[in-house]
């Protein structure tokens, strides 16, 4: 049966209030590695230098809550384009890069920092990111104050969504050691995934505030 237009407000509405609801009672991962020979930082996005840090050992699974048809409440999987699993599968790669994306050492090279990536990104992210590794005054540096970086990830919310991309907003953390300290810094990042089912790339990265612009 057809809904007739206030019907499919109503719907809508409901759509809009169950994502923004998404970041907590669904998608609420939060992941810390430590690198035993911690990577080096890329930029702060995929087009802006940076030294956003992370680590080389893959996060684990973003951990994805029952969803509220499981307590007597609506689905709102029956309104949207994925499957609980999808989102759980998006959303660990999202996290895994994030890690990755904010780990490096001044000892390894451009091609060494996205190799240690895998499959999480697609060949054009890839080849964006060595370029930006290897930026001459990030490069000079990192090497000149000796950096070493670790970090965090976790999502804070699913900004956008289709049949085949989901944006989520992570906080990426950053303990970064040079030979002149170790500093802590966090920063917000709009990280798109594209695919299906269980395999998902990370095919775009930015600032958070670059969305809002």
């Amino acid at each position: 049966m057809e809904l007739s237009p206030r019907q499919r407000g109503a719907v809508f509405a409901a759509v809009v209030i169950a994502l923004a609801a998404l970041g907590y009672y669904l998608v609420v991962p939060a992941v810390t590695h430590s690198h035993g020979s911690a990577q080096e930082a890329a930029s702060t996005s995929a087009s802006t230098p940076g030294a956003a840090a992370t680590e080389q050992t893959q996060a684990a699974a973003p951990t994805v809550q029952a969803s509220a048809a499981a307590a007597g409440g609506p689905d709102i999987y029956a309104w949207l384009p994925f499957t609980q699993q999808n989102l759980a599968a998006a959303a660990s790669v999202a996290v895994r890069f994030s890690v990755d994306y904010n780990t490096f050492t001044y000892t390894e090279s451009a091609a060494d920092y996205v190799g240690a990536m895998g499959d999480l990104v697609t060949g054009q992210l890839a080849g964006t990111l060595r370029a930006v590794y290897q930026t001459p005054g990030v490069a000079k540096l990192r090497t000149s104050q000796k950096q070493v970086s670790s970090g965090t990830a976790a999502i804070n919310s699913l900004r956008a969504f289709g049949p085949s991309s989901m944006t989520f907003i992570v906080t990426a953390g950053q303990r970064l050691a040079t030979s002149n300290g170790t500093s802590n810094a966090s920063t917000q990042y709009a990280v798109t995934v594209t695919g299906s089912g269980g395999s998902w790339q990370v095919s775009d990265i930015e600032l958070e505030s670059a969305g809002n612009t």
